[in-house]
């Protein structure tokens, strides 16, 4: 047998092995999409956000007023006896673009919480009323307390959650961003989360303590038991009293945390469009008049 014989002989099995390997994968892959819900998931999330229309979404999106309102209303009354904003100040819940609290709700908000202040003139610590300069104050004295009553992890600080959380949608996606100003991934994600508890499928198996929940980013399962429950908070407004409509409202809230001044980037933004927009059509007309009778 020659070698060129011999080489000609190799390479045929060589490839006869890769579409044998090849098919063996695809019946795997295929009998993995079979089993269905019975086989482990490799990657996270498990299905991703669903779009949400949002009222701040797009180049003329702005918050809305109420819907930021009844989000502060299920933060107070769920979200924050776990979880801290310690970015967010009193003050900032009358600032124009947000909840639009009057001065006075303001304060009786602050008010209502009990700040740790000090040391007085005796070197102790003393809590007092909350002022509007103050921040939201944690629901815990320290984290290792927050870690000690939540199954030893602490819970997370929802300042910039909105920022902070959001599953990247891939090319060419993040391409088309950059012109439809897409900037809601964290709200789609945390609304998705919060409406996403469900029975994990068969074959799963989900620690004790723990929740399935397949739009979690760090796995299929969540120390997170599902926070909200139909008619948990009373909406004075006629608005339904869902876990849906909770979530969109908590989800727009914490948005509206993570990035206060949205309305007015925006505004400013097409200010500055306008302004580019008038001053080159006056250097325009301008470079007309000036050289329109030189000779080129």
């Amino acid at each position: 047998m020659t070698m060129k014989t011999l080489s000609t002989k190799l390479a045929g099995l060589g490839l006869g092995v890769m579409l044998a390997v090849s098919a063996l994968g695809a019946g795997a892959a295929i009998a993995s999409e079979e089993g269905g819900e019975s086989a482990q998931p490799t990657h996270f999330p498990i299905l991703k956000p669903t779009l949400e229309p949002w009222s701040f979404a797009g180049l003329f999106g702005s918050y809305d007023t109420a819907q930021l309102q009844r989000g502060y209303q299920v933060y107070k009354e769920v979200c924050s006896s776990c979880h801290s904003m310690h970015l967010l100040s009193f003050r900032n819940l009358a600032q124009p673009g947000g909840p639009s609290f009057t001065e006075a709700q303001a304060r009786t908000v602050a008010a209502s919480y009990q700040v740790q202040d000090g040391p007085n003139d005796a070197g102790d610590m003393f809590e007092r009323p909350g002022r509007l300069s103050d921040r939201f104050p944690s629901p815990f004295p320290n984290p290792q307390a927050a870690a000690a009553a939540n199954n030893g992890k602490a819970p997370p600080d929802l300042s910039l959650m909105a920022k902070a959380r959001a599953v990247e949608r891939g090319f060419p996606w993040f391409v088309l961003d950059l012109f439809t100003q897409y900037e809601e991934g964290g709200p789609d994600y945390i609304h998705s989360l919060l409406t996403g508890y469900k029975e994990p499928p068969a074959g799963l198996q989900i620690p004790p303590g723990l929740h399935y929940n397949p739009h979690f980013l760090s796995g299929p399962a969540i120390a997170m038991p599902p926070p909200l429950s139909e008619g948990q908070v009373t909406y004075t407004d006629g608005t339904p009293q869902t876990v849906d409509q909770y979530s969109r409202d908590v989800s727009a809230f914490l948005m509206w945390a993570a990035e206060p001044h949205l309305d007015a980037r925006k505004r400013a933004g097409f200010q500055v469009i306008i302004f580019l927009v008038v001053f080159a059509g006056l250097l325009y007309y301008t470079k007309r008049k000036i050289w329109s009778k030189v000779a080129h």
